[in-house]
């Protein structure tokens, strides 16, 4: 059977309510047609997911349609697992084509992206293997490569927030290839032809080796995001409009980003999120899950600043400074004068601070407006109530 010409938007809803009706039906959380890359050497082998359109909790609709599509192509879907892949041919195409016919001369610009595919496929002579179709049902620990990159999409698109996505098991899914612009190359495959390759002339420029690609080669960012250097932001990485990121030590990593405009020449580890308006100064490290927080994902607030070459192991508020070259780690020792204890109290209304001079750093940990500082005479890391303004260039953001 063949899915039937459907001729107005209401047969079309129909449709759909009478798919999701059906006996065993999950809606998806997330769903998205890619192209992938194959491995040279062992063509079964995923290496790479392309994907044009990613659906994260919505479009519940074409969801709908590309299942019974598949259904309809002779492909069982199986809705008991958290995930489903299948490849997909001609005849699913000629049924979803068929089942969006109402809405096919509209699907232009920013109407309708999956019928947009579904229209771009079926004008190609023979899509062969090289598209997969991918369900995820629920957000567990991904286990194929169409999930994983489903799922930096997601989180790179901003449709997923940040530390918001099951992402366990990811770096065991993927594969260590060699990237030549957006092209992976099996590291066995370039082992084995390096002799024949190098001698014709056909061995490629390696741009990097990795599990992960570069942002750059899946997404395009906001007008007014500026990336100067593509090795120095991770797919998975989130930038929010207005980001700057510069060559030299600045890096972000995948799960990790901004949320509104921030400088950014330092790293952003992984699980590390930055507030709008904040610098991070050249060579300046917010540390990640893995890189000594004890497993605390590190929040930085709002016009923060950390100087060049600065270190934080602990969630900073919004307004704060952290001079350069010093590290506020969740065991370091602080001294806080009780005239700015009071402040520091004042611009925190809602914190329990004891009346102390001396603070661990995880105790400070969030709160607002406080600059840390190496007193020069006793060599002390000491803490006050910041009085400088953080406040990015807007012409460059």
């Amino acid at each position: 059977m063949a899915i039937e010409t459907v001729t107005s938007t209401e047969a079309f809803k129909t449709l759909v309510e009478e798919i999701k009706a059906s006996e065993g039906y999950r809606e998806p959380v997330a769903f998205g047609i890619a192209r992938v890359d194959r491995g040279q050497k062992n063509a079964d082998k995923v290496l790479q997911a392309n994907y044009a359109i990613v659906n994260w909790k919505e479009n519940y609709g074409s969801a709908a349609i590309f299942i019974k599509a598949l259904q309809e192509s002779r492909v069982e879907v199986d809705f008991s697992g958290s995930e489903f892949v299948a490849t997909i041919g001609d005849e699913f195409v000629k049924n979803a084509m068929n089942a969006f016919t109402p809405y096919l001369a509209e699907a232009v610009g920013e109407a309708h992206k999956n019928v947009q595919v579904i229209k771009t496929l079926a004008a190609m002579e023979d899509i062969g293997r090289n598209f997969r179709i991918t369900f995820l049902f629920e957000d567990a620990a991904p286990r194929s490569v169409e999930a994983v990159y489903l799922k930096l999409y997601a989180l790179s698109l901003g449709k997923a927030p940040l530390r918001g996505v099951n992402l366990n098991g990811a770096f065991g899914v993927l594969s260590n290839v060699a990237w030549v612009g957006n092209k992976p190359y099996e590291l066995e495959y370039l082992r084995e032809n390096e002799i024949e390759m190098k001698l014709n002339g056909t061995f490629p420029n390696i741009d990097s080796v990795d599990k992960f690609p570069r942002y750059l080669q899946h997404i395009i960012p906001a007008d007014n995001t500026r990336i100067l250097d593509t090795s120095k932001v991770r797919m998975g990485a989130q930038l929010a409009p207005g980001t700057t990121v510069m060559p030299g030590a600045s890096y972000i990593n995948f799960n990790a980003g901004t949320l509104g405009p921030v400088m950014v020449e330092g790293r952003i580890s992984s699980s590390a999120v930055v507030g709008s308006g904040s610098d991070v100064g050249g060579g300046a490290s917010i540390l990640g899950v893995l890189s000594g927080t004890d497993g605390n994902p590190i929040s930085i607030g709002e016009n923060t600043l950390l100087g060049a070459n600065s270190v934080t192991g602990v969630p900073l508020g919004d307004g704060c400074i952290v001079d350069a070259g010093i590290a506020v780690l969740a065991g370091t020792k602080i001294r806080i004068d009780e005239d700015q204890l009071e402040k520091i109290k004042a611009a925190n209304p809602e914190a329990d601070l004891e009346d102390k001079t001396v603070f661990k750093g995880a105790e400070l940990q969030g709160l607002n407006g406080i600059h840390y500082r190496i007193d020069s005479l006793s060599g002390e890391m000491v803490a006050r109530r910041s009085t400088r303004e953080v406040k990015l260039n807007e012409e460059l953001h």
